[in-house]
């Protein structure tokens, strides 16, 4: 009788499964071609080596600057904002592509956080003791 209980709630979240799989609005809605060249812009200037990059915390906002290419990115609401002095497109994105890219971002402005700290503790020259001993 339990294995057949476990079978039966096994069948039941398979089918739970594969009924939200069938009527998910992002494997229904296929990716544009505007969306996949904004995307791979995206990408593109997050690894290259001259962008700047800035997080508004209030807003949420995340921010992509490059002069050398002159192109600012806005990632805000599963959206990306690409400009420069000639154009400016705005993109919805999917929200499987918006947690990549997203993911992309924050793993490159962690980097980043990471080279800073790193090189902000190479600069120590006394340990804790040292400051201690020179404080009394």
């Amino acid at each position: 009788m339990k294995k057949a209980i476990l079978r039966f709630l096994k069948r039941l979240y398979v089918k739970m499964v594969l009924l939200n799989r069938k009527f998910s609005t992002d494997s229904r809605i296929p990716i544009s071609q505007t969306q996949k060249m904004c995307m791979s812009i995206a990408r593109k200037l997050i690894r290259h080596p001259e962008s700047k990059f800035l997080i508004a915390p209030i807003s949420g906002k995340k921010y992509i600057t490059n002069t050398e290419v002159d192109l600012f990115i806005i990632f805000d609401k599963r959206g990306i904002s690409i400009t420069n002095h000639v154009y400016h497109y705005d993109v919805i994105l999917s929200d499987r592509n918006w947690y990549k890219i997203i993911k992309m971002y924050d793993t490159k402005v962690e980097e980043i956080r990471q080279k800073v700290e790193d090189q902000v503790m190479s600069q120590i020259e006394h340990s804790l003791e040292n400051i201690l001993q020179k404080v009394k």
